[in-house]
Protein backbone atom coordinates (compact mmCIF):
# COMPACT_ATOMS: atom_id res chain seq x y z
CA UNK A 1 0.00 0.00 0.00
CA UNK A 2 1.11 3.79 -0.74
CA UNK A 3 3.15 5.47 2.88
CA UNK A 4 1.19 8.28 1.09
CA UNK A 5 -2.05 7.31 1.22
CA UNK A 6 -1.37 5.05 4.59
CA UNK A 7 -0.03 8.80 5.83
CA UNK A 8 -3.23 10.85 5.07
CA UNK A 9 -5.04 9.05 7.51
CA UNK A 10 -2.81 10.15 10.12
CA UNK A 11 -3.15 13.74 9.44
CA UNK A 12 -6.89 13.20 8.78
CA UNK A 13 -6.66 11.84 13.02
CA UNK A 14 -5.07 14.85 13.58
CA UNK A 15 -7.03 17.33 12.09
CA UNK A 16 -10.16 15.66 13.82
CA UNK A 17 -8.50 15.76 17.17
CA UNK A 18 -7.70 19.96 16.65
CA UNK A 19 -11.07 20.09 15.44
CA UNK A 20 -12.16 18.51 19.38
CA UNK A 21 -10.07 20.48 20.81
CA UNK A 22 -11.31 24.00 19.45
CA UNK A 23 -14.66 23.21 20.66
CA UNK A 24 -13.48 21.59 24.07
CA UNK A 25 -11.01 24.58 24.85
CA UNK A 26 -13.30 27.43 24.15
CA UNK A 27 -13.56 29.74 27.28
CA UNK A 28 -10.96 27.88 29.18
CA UNK A 29 -8.59 29.13 31.76
CA UNK A 30 -6.18 27.52 33.94
CA UNK A 31 -8.46 25.50 36.28
CA UNK A 32 -9.64 24.11 33.09
CA UNK A 33 -6.08 23.13 31.94
CA UNK A 34 -5.19 21.79 35.36
CA UNK A 35 -8.64 19.62 36.68
CA UNK A 36 -11.11 20.48 34.25
CA UNK A 37 -12.98 22.78 36.32
CA UNK A 38 -13.56 19.74 38.45
CA UNK A 39 -16.75 19.15 36.10
CA UNK A 40 -15.65 15.78 34.55
CA UNK A 41 -18.40 13.54 33.36
CA UNK A 42 -16.75 10.05 35.24
CA UNK A 43 -17.88 7.79 32.44
CA UNK A 44 -16.24 10.25 30.04
CA UNK A 45 -12.70 9.84 32.09
CA UNK A 46 -12.93 5.96 32.50
CA UNK A 47 -13.51 5.24 29.18
CA UNK A 48 -10.76 7.63 28.11
CA UNK A 49 -8.68 6.35 30.61
CA UNK A 50 -8.33 2.79 29.41
CA UNK A 51 -6.49 4.49 26.25
CA UNK A 52 -3.80 6.27 28.35
CA UNK A 53 -3.63 3.18 30.80
CA UNK A 54 -2.70 1.12 27.71
CA UNK A 55 -0.40 3.09 25.35
CA UNK A 56 0.89 2.06 22.33
CA UNK A 57 3.53 0.09 24.06
CA UNK A 58 0.94 -2.61 25.03
CA UNK A 59 -1.02 -2.01 21.53
CA UNK A 60 2.54 -3.53 20.35
CA UNK A 61 4.79 -4.98 23.12
CA UNK A 62 1.99 -7.18 24.71
CA UNK A 63 0.78 -9.62 21.70
CA UNK A 64 5.11 -9.72 21.15
CA UNK A 65 5.64 -11.43 24.67
CA UNK A 66 2.96 -14.19 23.50
CA UNK A 67 5.60 -16.02 21.73
CA UNK A 68 8.21 -16.00 24.39
CA UNK A 69 5.95 -16.32 27.45
CA UNK A 70 2.39 -17.45 26.63
CA UNK A 71 -0.01 -15.59 28.72
CA UNK A 72 1.99 -14.51 31.71
CA UNK A 73 1.77 -10.88 31.00
CA UNK A 74 -1.78 -11.88 32.34
CA UNK A 75 0.13 -12.47 35.87
CA UNK A 76 0.64 -8.48 35.79
CA UNK A 77 -2.59 -7.23 34.95
CA UNK A 78 -4.74 -9.25 38.03
CA UNK A 79 -2.46 -7.65 39.68
CA UNK A 80 -3.26 -4.57 38.08
CA UNK A 81 -6.67 -5.09 39.17
CA UNK A 82 -5.93 -5.42 43.18
CA UNK A 83 -4.05 -2.33 42.83
CA UNK A 84 -6.70 -0.69 41.40
CA UNK A 85 -8.97 -1.58 44.82
CA UNK A 86 -6.01 0.07 46.72
CA UNK A 87 -6.32 3.27 44.57
CA UNK A 88 -10.20 3.31 44.83
CA UNK A 89 -10.48 2.98 48.21
CA UNK A 90 -7.60 4.13 50.60
CA UNK A 91 -5.99 6.95 48.04
CA UNK A 92 -8.83 8.69 46.22
CA UNK A 93 -10.93 9.05 49.40
CA UNK A 94 -7.26 10.88 50.70
CA UNK A 95 -7.51 12.89 47.91
CA UNK A 96 -10.67 14.12 47.56
CA UNK A 97 -10.98 14.73 51.52
CA UNK A 98 -8.09 17.18 51.16
CA UNK A 99 -9.40 18.66 47.96
CA UNK A 100 -5.83 18.69 45.98
CA UNK A 101 -5.19 20.02 42.71
CA UNK A 102 -1.27 18.44 42.69
CA UNK A 103 -1.66 14.81 44.27
CA UNK A 104 2.15 16.28 45.98
CA UNK A 105 0.22 18.48 48.19
CA UNK A 106 -0.80 15.83 50.47
CA UNK A 107 3.48 15.43 51.01
CA UNK A 108 3.61 18.95 52.09
CA UNK A 109 0.82 18.80 54.45
CA UNK A 110 2.17 15.55 55.67
CA UNK A 111 5.87 16.34 55.83
CA UNK A 112 6.55 19.74 54.38
CA UNK A 113 8.02 21.68 51.26
CA UNK A 114 11.12 19.61 50.80
CA UNK A 115 9.02 16.65 50.59
CA UNK A 116 6.54 17.93 48.59
CA UNK A 117 9.13 18.89 45.82
CA UNK A 118 10.81 15.95 45.70
CA UNK A 119 7.64 13.68 45.47
CA UNK A 120 6.79 16.27 42.33
CA UNK A 121 10.39 15.85 40.72
CA UNK A 122 10.53 12.31 40.74
CA UNK A 123 6.75 12.38 38.88
CA UNK A 124 8.14 14.43 36.25
CA UNK A 125 10.79 12.53 35.83
CA UNK A 126 9.19 9.07 36.02
CA UNK A 127 6.56 10.53 34.04
CA UNK A 128 8.55 12.39 31.06
CA UNK A 129 11.03 8.84 30.81
CA UNK A 130 7.92 6.85 30.60
CA UNK A 131 5.92 8.71 28.55
CA UNK A 132 8.91 9.38 25.72
CA UNK A 133 9.68 5.78 25.49
CA UNK A 134 6.04 5.02 24.76
CA UNK A 135 6.11 7.87 22.30
CA UNK A 136 9.15 6.73 20.49
CA UNK A 137 7.90 2.94 20.05
CA UNK A 138 5.26 4.23 18.20
CA UNK A 139 6.88 7.09 16.00
CA UNK A 140 9.54 4.23 15.30
CA UNK A 141 6.97 1.89 13.81
CA UNK A 142 5.27 4.99 11.46
CA UNK A 143 8.96 6.38 10.73
CA UNK A 144 9.73 2.15 9.28
CA UNK A 145 7.01 1.06 7.78
CA UNK A 146 5.56 4.68 6.45
CA UNK A 147 7.60 7.12 6.35
CA UNK A 148 11.26 6.34 5.68
CA UNK A 149 9.79 5.30 2.00
CA UNK A 150 8.65 8.95 1.91
CA UNK A 151 12.20 10.00 2.62
CA UNK A 152 10.98 11.76 6.03
CA UNK A 153 14.06 11.54 8.90
CA UNK A 154 13.14 10.29 12.19
CA UNK A 155 13.88 13.65 13.77
CA UNK A 156 11.32 15.27 11.85
CA UNK A 157 8.13 12.70 12.54
CA UNK A 158 8.74 13.26 16.14
CA UNK A 159 9.20 17.12 15.78
CA UNK A 160 5.85 17.36 13.92
CA UNK A 161 3.91 14.82 16.07
CA UNK A 162 5.05 16.85 19.49
CA UNK A 163 4.02 20.06 17.47
CA UNK A 164 0.60 18.56 16.46
CA UNK A 165 0.11 17.27 20.13
CA UNK A 166 0.99 20.67 21.67
CA UNK A 167 -1.48 22.19 19.24
CA UNK A 168 -4.80 20.68 20.28
CA UNK A 169 -3.39 20.29 24.36
CA UNK A 170 -1.93 24.03 24.32
CA UNK A 171 -5.60 25.96 25.48
CA UNK A 172 -7.63 23.28 26.95
CA UNK A 173 -5.22 20.57 28.85
CA UNK A 174 -7.69 18.26 30.83
CA UNK A 175 -11.24 19.56 29.79
CA UNK A 176 -9.97 19.17 26.11
CA UNK A 177 -8.34 15.94 27.30
CA UNK A 178 -11.16 13.92 28.66
CA UNK A 179 -12.82 14.30 25.27
CA UNK A 180 -10.08 13.56 22.60
CA UNK A 181 -8.76 10.82 25.07
CA UNK A 182 -12.92 8.50 24.52
CA UNK A 183 -12.12 9.47 20.84
CA UNK A 184 -8.80 7.98 20.44
CA UNK A 185 -9.69 4.75 22.81
CA UNK A 186 -12.91 4.13 20.93
CA UNK A 187 -10.26 3.79 18.22
CA UNK A 188 -7.98 1.47 19.51
CA UNK A 189 -10.37 -0.42 20.89
CA UNK A 190 -12.08 -0.44 17.51
CA UNK A 191 -8.50 -1.55 15.57
CA UNK A 192 -7.97 -4.19 17.79
CA UNK A 193 -11.08 -6.16 18.03
CA UNK A 194 -11.33 -5.67 13.73
CA UNK A 195 -7.47 -7.11 13.51
CA UNK A 196 -8.49 -9.94 15.94
CA UNK A 197 -11.36 -10.54 13.60
CA UNK A 198 -9.47 -10.36 10.59
CA UNK A 199 -6.62 -12.75 11.47
CA UNK A 200 -9.06 -15.10 12.62
CA UNK A 201 -11.03 -14.99 9.15
CA UNK A 202 -7.15 -15.64 7.55
CA UNK A 203 -6.46 -18.78 9.53
CA UNK A 204 -10.07 -20.38 9.46
CA UNK A 205 -10.58 -20.50 13.34
CA UNK A 206 -13.44 -18.99 15.84
CA UNK A 207 -12.54 -18.32 19.20
CA UNK A 208 -12.56 -21.79 20.62
CA UNK A 209 -10.82 -23.25 18.00
CA UNK A 210 -8.67 -20.49 18.31
CA UNK A 211 -7.62 -20.65 22.37
CA UNK A 212 -7.74 -24.76 21.10
CA UNK A 213 -4.79 -23.79 18.31
CA UNK A 214 -2.44 -21.98 21.02
CA UNK A 215 -2.97 -24.66 23.83
CA UNK A 216 -1.44 -26.95 21.67
CA UNK A 217 1.38 -24.78 20.52
CA UNK A 218 1.99 -23.83 24.14
CA UNK A 219 1.16 -20.17 24.35
CA UNK A 220 -1.41 -20.08 26.99
CA UNK A 221 0.54 -20.49 29.90
CA UNK A 222 -0.58 -18.50 32.10
CA UNK A 223 0.75 -18.89 35.46
CA UNK A 224 4.91 -19.54 36.23
CA UNK A 225 5.46 -21.65 39.03
CA UNK A 226 9.45 -21.45 39.23
CA UNK A 227 10.07 -18.85 42.69
CA UNK A 228 13.20 -17.86 41.47
CA UNK A 229 12.44 -17.04 37.67
CA UNK A 230 11.17 -13.01 37.44
CA UNK A 231 7.84 -14.60 35.98
CA UNK A 232 6.97 -16.14 39.14
CA UNK A 233 3.86 -15.70 39.35
CA UNK A 234 3.93 -14.12 43.07
CA UNK A 235 6.31 -11.66 41.70
CA UNK A 236 4.05 -10.66 38.97
CA UNK A 237 0.22 -10.47 40.58
CA UNK A 238 2.06 -8.63 43.57
CA UNK A 239 4.54 -6.69 41.61
CA UNK A 240 1.33 -5.24 39.09
CA UNK A 241 -0.47 -4.13 42.29
CA UNK A 242 2.46 -2.26 43.96
CA UNK A 243 2.82 -1.04 39.68
CA UNK A 244 -0.29 0.54 39.48
CA UNK A 245 -0.72 1.98 42.66
CA UNK A 246 2.61 3.70 41.70
CA UNK A 247 2.02 4.64 38.41
CA UNK A 248 -1.30 5.63 38.58
CA UNK A 249 -2.53 5.96 41.99
CA UNK A 250 0.71 8.42 42.63
CA UNK A 251 0.77 9.64 39.09
CA UNK A 252 -0.44 13.18 38.63
CA UNK A 253 -1.31 12.49 35.14
CA UNK A 254 -3.45 9.57 36.05
CA UNK A 255 -5.06 10.94 39.06
CA UNK A 256 -5.80 14.44 37.41
CA UNK A 257 -8.30 13.60 35.60
CA UNK A 258 -10.04 11.32 38.84
CA UNK A 259 -9.79 14.53 40.68
CA UNK A 260 -11.49 16.03 37.69
CA UNK A 261 -14.68 14.33 38.93
CA UNK A 262 -17.01 16.05 40.63
CA UNK A 263 -17.49 13.21 43.62
CA UNK A 264 -15.36 10.56 45.15
CA UNK A 265 -17.96 8.53 44.47
CA UNK A 266 -18.17 8.72 41.12
CA UNK A 267 -13.95 8.96 41.13
CA UNK A 268 -14.37 5.47 42.59
CA UNK A 269 -17.02 4.12 39.78
CA UNK A 270 -14.31 5.93 37.13
CA UNK A 271 -11.12 3.79 38.84
CA UNK A 272 -13.69 0.21 39.18
CA UNK A 273 -15.08 0.49 35.81
CA UNK A 274 -11.88 1.08 34.00
CA UNK A 275 -10.23 -1.86 36.09
CA UNK A 276 -12.67 -4.16 34.91
CA UNK A 277 -12.65 -3.06 31.62
CA UNK A 278 -8.67 -3.95 31.76
CA UNK A 279 -9.00 -7.09 32.40
CA UNK A 280 -11.37 -8.02 29.30
CA UNK A 281 -9.08 -5.39 26.80
CA UNK A 282 -5.87 -7.05 27.93
CA UNK A 283 -7.23 -10.61 27.39
CA UNK A 284 -7.80 -9.61 23.65
CA UNK A 285 -4.07 -8.05 23.22
CA UNK A 286 -2.65 -11.35 24.62
CA UNK A 287 -5.57 -13.46 22.03
CA UNK A 288 -4.34 -11.00 19.59
CA UNK A 289 -0.35 -11.56 20.01
CA UNK A 290 -1.14 -15.48 19.79
CA UNK A 291 -2.95 -15.12 16.82
CA UNK A 292 -0.06 -13.11 15.32
CA UNK A 293 2.45 -16.43 15.70
CA UNK A 294 -0.21 -18.48 14.19
CA UNK A 295 -0.34 -16.79 11.43
CA UNK A 296 3.87 -16.15 11.07
CA UNK A 297 4.17 -19.24 11.12
CA UNK A 298 1.68 -20.20 8.70
CA UNK A 299 3.12 -17.65 6.31
CA UNK A 300 6.87 -17.91 7.16
CA UNK A 301 7.40 -14.95 8.99
CA UNK A 302 10.41 -14.74 11.11
CA UNK A 303 9.55 -11.63 12.63
CA UNK A 304 9.16 -11.16 16.98
CA UNK A 305 8.54 -9.02 19.44
CA UNK A 306 7.45 -5.18 18.95
CA UNK A 307 8.16 -5.75 15.32
CA UNK A 308 5.60 -8.54 14.93
CA UNK A 309 2.16 -6.60 15.02
CA UNK A 310 2.88 -3.76 12.68
CA UNK A 311 5.13 -6.42 10.43
CA UNK A 312 1.94 -8.46 9.57
CA UNK A 313 -0.79 -5.70 9.60
CA UNK A 314 0.89 -3.52 7.27
CA UNK A 315 2.79 -6.70 5.15
CA UNK A 316 0.86 -7.45 2.04
CA UNK A 317 -0.95 -10.34 3.22
CA UNK A 318 -3.49 -8.92 4.62
CA UNK A 319 -6.18 -6.18 3.28
CA UNK A 320 -5.50 -2.71 2.98
CA UNK A 321 -7.85 -1.60 5.27
CA UNK A 322 -6.37 -3.85 7.79
CA UNK A 323 -3.22 -1.58 7.36
CA UNK A 324 -5.06 1.67 7.64
CA UNK A 325 -7.08 0.13 11.23
CA UNK A 326 -3.78 -0.85 12.27
CA UNK A 327 -2.23 2.42 11.72
CA UNK A 328 -5.45 4.35 13.13
CA UNK A 329 -5.60 2.00 16.41
CA UNK A 330 -1.19 2.77 16.98
CA UNK A 331 -1.51 6.71 16.74
CA UNK A 332 -4.78 6.10 18.95
CA UNK A 333 -2.67 4.36 21.57
CA UNK A 334 -0.13 6.62 21.21
CA UNK A 335 -1.53 9.75 21.87
CA UNK A 336 -3.37 9.77 25.28
CA UNK A 337 -0.10 8.64 26.69
CA UNK A 338 1.37 11.32 25.11
CA UNK A 339 -0.81 14.06 25.51
CA UNK A 340 -2.14 13.73 29.04
CA UNK A 341 1.86 13.51 30.24
CA UNK A 342 2.54 16.51 28.09
CA UNK A 343 -0.68 18.01 30.03
CA UNK A 344 0.39 17.22 33.32
CA UNK A 345 3.88 17.37 33.23
CA UNK A 346 3.10 21.22 32.58
CA UNK A 347 0.67 21.26 35.23
CA UNK A 348 2.60 19.52 38.02
CA UNK A 349 5.97 21.79 37.41
CA UNK A 350 3.36 25.13 37.61
CA UNK A 351 1.49 24.01 40.38
CA UNK A 352 4.33 21.89 42.40
CA UNK A 353 8.05 23.53 41.50
CA UNK A 354 6.47 27.34 41.16
CA UNK A 355 3.58 27.28 42.90
CA UNK A 356 1.52 29.16 40.32
CA UNK A 357 -1.58 28.52 42.19
CA UNK A 358 -0.27 30.62 45.50
CA UNK A 359 1.30 33.52 43.61
CA UNK A 360 -0.49 36.26 44.38
CA UNK A 361 1.71 38.69 42.33
CA UNK A 362 0.43 37.68 38.96
CA UNK A 363 -3.02 37.63 37.61
CA UNK A 364 -4.64 34.98 35.25
CA UNK A 365 -3.25 36.59 32.26
CA UNK A 366 0.37 36.13 34.00
CA UNK A 367 -0.12 32.72 34.89
CA UNK A 368 -1.03 31.91 31.81
CA UNK A 369 1.70 32.83 30.01
CA UNK A 370 4.01 31.42 32.52
CA UNK A 371 2.22 28.11 31.88
CA UNK A 372 2.36 27.98 28.02
CA UNK A 373 6.08 28.63 28.02
CA UNK A 374 6.54 25.65 30.53
CA UNK A 375 4.16 23.44 28.22
CA UNK A 376 6.59 24.35 25.59
CA UNK A 377 9.39 23.60 27.32
CA UNK A 378 8.52 20.50 27.89
CA UNK A 379 7.29 19.58 24.67
CA UNK A 380 11.06 20.46 23.67
CA UNK A 381 12.51 17.72 26.10
CA UNK A 382 9.89 15.33 25.60
CA UNK A 383 11.52 15.60 21.38
CA UNK A 384 15.10 15.40 23.02
CA UNK A 385 14.17 12.33 24.84
CA UNK A 386 12.61 10.36 22.02
CA UNK A 387 15.55 11.02 20.38
CA UNK A 388 17.97 9.61 22.96
CA UNK A 389 15.64 6.55 22.98
CA UNK A 390 16.27 6.53 18.99
CA UNK A 391 19.65 6.25 19.95
CA UNK A 392 19.42 3.22 22.50
CA UNK A 393 16.80 1.36 20.07
CA UNK A 394 15.93 -1.21 22.29
CA UNK A 395 13.79 -3.94 21.03
CA UNK A 396 11.67 -4.91 23.72
CA UNK A 397 10.53 -1.42 25.12
CA UNK A 398 7.92 -2.71 27.71
CA UNK A 399 10.82 -3.95 29.63
CA UNK A 400 12.85 -0.97 29.40
CA UNK A 401 9.50 0.86 31.08
CA UNK A 402 9.21 -1.41 34.00
CA UNK A 403 12.59 -1.18 34.66
CA UNK A 404 12.77 2.42 34.99
CA UNK A 405 9.62 2.90 36.47
CA UNK A 406 10.80 0.63 39.11
CA UNK A 407 13.88 3.29 39.89
CA UNK A 408 12.03 6.15 39.82
CA UNK A 409 8.64 5.80 40.83
CA UNK A 410 10.18 3.72 44.30
CA UNK A 411 10.65 7.03 46.59
CA UNK A 412 7.04 7.69 45.51
CA UNK A 413 5.73 4.71 46.72
CA UNK A 414 7.75 4.83 49.89
CA UNK A 415 6.98 8.65 50.93
CA UNK A 416 3.38 7.81 50.41
CA UNK A 417 3.14 4.67 52.22
CA UNK A 418 5.27 6.37 55.15
CA UNK A 419 2.70 9.30 55.32
CA UNK A 420 -0.41 6.66 55.47
CA UNK A 421 0.60 4.02 57.35
CA UNK A 422 2.47 5.97 60.28
CA UNK A 423 2.11 8.52 62.66
CA UNK A 424 5.96 9.76 62.72
CA UNK A 425 7.15 12.84 61.70
CA UNK A 426 10.36 13.00 59.52
CA UNK A 427 13.54 15.58 59.06
CA UNK A 428 12.09 16.72 55.74
CA UNK A 429 15.22 18.23 54.53
CA UNK A 430 16.49 15.07 54.08
CA UNK A 431 13.62 13.54 52.59
CA UNK A 432 15.50 14.43 49.02
CA UNK A 433 18.63 13.16 49.94
CA UNK A 434 16.76 9.35 50.96
CA UNK A 435 14.60 9.42 47.68
CA UNK A 436 18.23 10.10 45.62
CA UNK A 437 20.03 7.50 47.69
CA UNK A 438 17.30 4.70 47.33
CA UNK A 439 17.29 3.98 43.68
CA UNK A 440 20.75 4.08 43.60
CA UNK A 441 21.08 1.49 45.81
CA UNK A 442 18.62 -0.68 44.46
CA UNK A 443 20.46 0.22 40.96
CA UNK A 444 23.69 -1.31 42.33
CA UNK A 445 21.75 -4.35 43.45
CA UNK A 446 19.65 -4.78 40.53
CA UNK A 447 23.10 -5.22 38.30
CA UNK A 448 24.76 -7.71 40.70
CA UNK A 449 21.35 -9.93 40.18
CA UNK A 450 20.20 -9.32 36.72
CA UNK A 451 23.71 -8.43 34.72
CA UNK A 452 22.25 -10.33 31.38
CA UNK A 453 19.66 -7.35 31.44
CA UNK A 454 22.68 -4.50 31.68
CA UNK A 455 25.07 -6.77 29.08
CA UNK A 456 22.20 -7.03 26.28
CA UNK A 457 21.43 -2.99 26.37
CA UNK A 458 24.75 -1.35 27.31
CA UNK A 459 27.09 -4.04 26.96
CA UNK A 460 30.10 -4.79 28.95
CA UNK A 461 33.33 -6.29 28.58
CA UNK A 462 33.28 -10.12 28.88
CA UNK A 463 35.72 -10.01 32.15
CA UNK A 464 32.77 -7.77 33.88
CA UNK A 465 30.08 -9.93 32.69
CA UNK A 466 31.95 -13.52 33.75
CA UNK A 467 32.17 -11.42 37.33
CA UNK A 468 29.33 -10.16 37.59
CA UNK A 469 27.68 -13.18 36.78
CA UNK A 470 29.97 -15.53 39.38
CA UNK A 471 29.49 -12.90 42.43
CA UNK A 472 25.37 -12.94 41.23
CA UNK A 473 25.23 -16.80 41.59
CA UNK A 474 26.92 -16.86 44.72
CA UNK A 475 24.73 -14.05 46.63
CA UNK A 476 21.31 -15.01 45.24
CA UNK A 477 21.69 -18.46 44.26
CA UNK A 478 19.95 -17.92 41.06
CA UNK A 479 16.81 -16.09 42.49
CA UNK A 480 16.18 -12.98 39.74
CA UNK A 481 14.38 -9.85 40.31
CA UNK A 482 11.37 -8.92 38.23
CA UNK A 483 9.10 -5.96 38.75
CA UNK A 484 9.15 -6.40 42.34
CA UNK A 485 12.33 -4.47 42.25
CA UNK A 486 9.77 -1.52 42.62
CA UNK A 487 8.54 -2.93 45.67
CA UNK A 488 12.11 -3.27 47.11
CA UNK A 489 12.70 0.47 45.97
CA UNK A 490 9.70 1.72 47.83
CA UNK A 491 10.53 -0.49 50.83
CA UNK A 492 14.58 0.99 51.09
CA UNK A 493 13.00 4.49 51.16
CA UNK A 494 10.48 3.14 53.59
CA UNK A 495 13.37 2.22 55.63
CA UNK A 496 15.08 5.07 54.83
CA UNK A 497 12.49 7.75 56.21
CA UNK A 498 11.85 5.93 59.20
CA UNK A 499 16.04 6.51 60.12
CA UNK A 500 15.17 10.26 59.81
CA UNK A 501 11.99 10.33 61.87
CA UNK A 502 10.48 10.80 65.34
CA UNK A 503 7.25 9.86 67.32
CA UNK A 504 4.57 13.05 65.68
CA UNK A 505 3.15 13.11 69.42
CA UNK A 506 -0.03 15.37 67.75
CA UNK A 507 -0.46 13.11 65.51
CA UNK A 508 -0.61 10.22 67.71
CA UNK A 509 -3.31 11.92 70.28
CA UNK A 510 -5.45 13.06 67.28
CA UNK A 511 -5.07 9.17 65.45
CA UNK A 512 -6.09 7.66 69.51
CA UNK A 513 -8.98 10.30 69.79
CA UNK A 514 -10.25 9.20 66.24
CA UNK A 515 -10.49 5.69 67.29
Amino acid sequence: MSPLFLFSFVIGYFLLLLVVAYFTSRGSNNDSFFIGNRNSNWMLVAFGMIGTSLSGVTFVSVPGTVGKGGFQYYQVVLGYFIGYLIIAYILLPLYYRLNLTSIYNYLEKRFGPVSYKTGAIFFIVSRALGATARMYLVVNILQIFILNKMGIPFWATALVILVLILLYTFEGGVKTIVYTDMLQTTFMLLGLIVCIVAVMYKLDLGLSSTLTELGNNGMTKLFNTDANAPGFFLKQIIGGAFITVAMTGLDQEMMQKNISVRTLKDSQKNILTLSTVLLVVNFLFLLMGGLLYLYAAKTGLTVKGDDLFPAIALGDTLSAGISVIFIIGLISALFPSADGALTALTSSFCIDILGLKKRKDLDEAQKKKKRLIVHLTFAILFFLLVMLFKWIDDKSIIDVILKVAGYTYGPLLGLFAFGILTQRKIKDKYALIVCLLSPLIILGTDLINNPDWFVTRFGFSEITTTNLKAFSEKIFHGYKFGIEILILNGFVTFFGLFLISKKDVKRELVANENE
